[in-house]
């Protein structure tokens, strides 16, 4: 009686351990996700490349151009870990790498000033970018304003 039981439960063990094993053999195997090109990728790379006796002007990226707007958060951590001071030339953009030079152009009195990347926003629909109070009194920026950035390159 002990043998025939044993020789049962071998049997079920058995059935159960090619099932799984057949099982797994029909499984597709899952494809990697293609890798994707953000602007951030861009911005690592220097825009502008040394040429001797030329004034180089850096070209304005596609779809970088909208809504500057001012940003005042005094004495609080930014995302990159810098405290914000409203009187340094800084920024707050989505996507470009923080410590990243950018060129904003103001559209309408055609001033311009460098600002350093070191928050992220705005988050607010057709913004580019937030300025601090003093990259907006240079821009000669009263609230809100069109603009044009052209990326510079990563700090040295």
């Amino acid at each position: 009686m002990r043998k025939s039981i044993c020789s049962v439960v071998a049997a079920c063990l058995v059935l159960i351990c090619a099932e799984a094993g057949a099982a797994s053999k029909t499984k597709k195997p899952v494809p990697k996700p293609k890798p994707v090109v953000s602007l951030s990728s861009i911005a690592k790379k220097p825009a502008l490349k040394p040429v001797a006796g030329k004034k180089q002007v850096p070209k304005p990226i596609p779809g970088m151009s909208g809504i500057a707007s001012v940003y005042n958060e005094k004495g609080t951590r930014s995302a990159s870990g810098e405290i914000i001071n409203p009187k340094n030339m800084t920024a707050a953009h989505r996507s470009l790498s923080f410590g990243t030079k950018v060129r904003v152009v103001n559209k309408r009195n055609g001033r311009s000033v460098v600002v350093r990347i070191i928050d992220r926003g705005p988050f607010i629909r057709g913004r580019v970018i937030d300025l601090s109070p003093a990259a907006a009194r240079a821009l000669g920026l009263g609230g809100l304003a069109p603009v044009t950035l052209a990326v510079l390159g990563n700090k040295a």
